[in-house]
C-alpha cells in the first residue's frame, strides 16, 4: 500500500558535489575564490559533455558564475563530507570558505577565473553555455572542458577507478557513503565470464568451515 503526498524534490538519492568558482577580479573584496556546495548536479548530454548545476540567485556564488561564465565541479569523498556540508550552510559573502575548511583552491585547466579545489579526487572543468530560470533556482548548462583526476584513482591501463574513491551521495537531507557493488550497466544480460571478471566478489562462494566430528564418549 502507497500513500499518496504532496509534489515535492524526492528523487534521491543525489550526487553532492563542491563547486568551485571566483570572480572577474579574485583579489577583490566579495570576488576571491568561493565553494558552493550543490546537491542538484547531472550530467545531461554526451556529445559534447555537458552537465548542469541548480543554483539559487541568493547563492553568493550565482553571481560569479554569472560573471565569469565558468566553474569547476569538484566530487565529494568522505574525508571531505564535513567541508562539504560546512561549504553548504555557510556564506562566501562573509568568510573565505577554502581558509576554514583548510583546503586549497588550484589552478583548473581551461579555466581563467574558476579554481579547482586540491583535495578532491576528481575535478571538472565546466564553460557556461546557458541558463534556464526555473523559479526557485537557476539551472546552469555547461560544456565539460577538462577533467582533473587523482592519478591514485586511475590503474595500470588507464581507467579511472572511481569506486576507489569512497565518494558520498546525498538522500533525503543527509550523507552517504556509496555501498557494495550491486551490479554493472548490461550484468542482467551478462555471460558467466564477464560477471566473474567485473564482479568477481558476488561470484565467490564463501569457504565454510566443516564442524569437527563428535567423538563418542566410552
Amino acid at each position: 500500500m502507497k500513500i499518496t503526498m504532496p509534489a515535492s524534490c524526492i528523487l534521491n538519492p543525489v550526487p553532492v558535489v563542491m563547486v568551485s568558482c571566483a570572480g572577474l577580479n579574485p583579489k577583490k573584496v566579495g570576488q576571491a575564490p568561493n565553494i558552493c556546495t550543490i546537491a542538484w548536479a547531472g550530467t545531461v548530454n554526451s556529445q559534447p559533455p555537458m552537465v548542469s548545476i541548480s543554483v539559487r540567485k541568493s547563492r553568493h556564488s550565482h553571481q560569479l558564475i554569472c560573471d565569469t561564465q565558468e566553474f569547476v565541479i569538484n566530487l565529494v569523498t568522505e574525508k571531505l563530507v564535513k567541508a562539504c556540508d560546512y561549504c553548504g550552510v555557510r556564506s562566501g559573502a562573509d568568510e573565505d570558505k577554502f581558509s576554514a575548511c583548510k583546503l586549497h583552491a588550484v589552478e583548473a585547466p581551461g579555466m581563467k577565473y574558476a579554481p579547482a579545489i586540491e583535495e578532491a579526487p576528481v575535478s571538472i572543468c565546466c564553460k557556461l553555455k546557458d541558463i534556464v530560470e526555473l523559479g526557485s533556482h537557476d539551472m546552469f548548462l555547461a560544456e565539460v572542458v577538462n577533467i582533473c583526476v587523482d592519478e591514485k584513482l586511475i590503474d595500470e591501463n588507464g581507467k579511472i577507478c572511481l569506486e576507489d574513491a569512497k565518494l558520498v551521495s546525498y538522500s533525503h537531507g543527509q550523507y552517504f557513503g556509496l555501498g557494495k557493488l550491486l551490479g554493472f550497466f548490461g550484468y542482467s544480460v551478462a555471460s558467466k565470464q564477464a560477471l566473474k571478471r567485473r564482479m568477481p566478489a558476488k561470484n565467490t562462494k564463501p569457504k565454510t568451515s566443516k564442524s569437527p566430528k563428535k567423538r563418542n564418549k566410552k
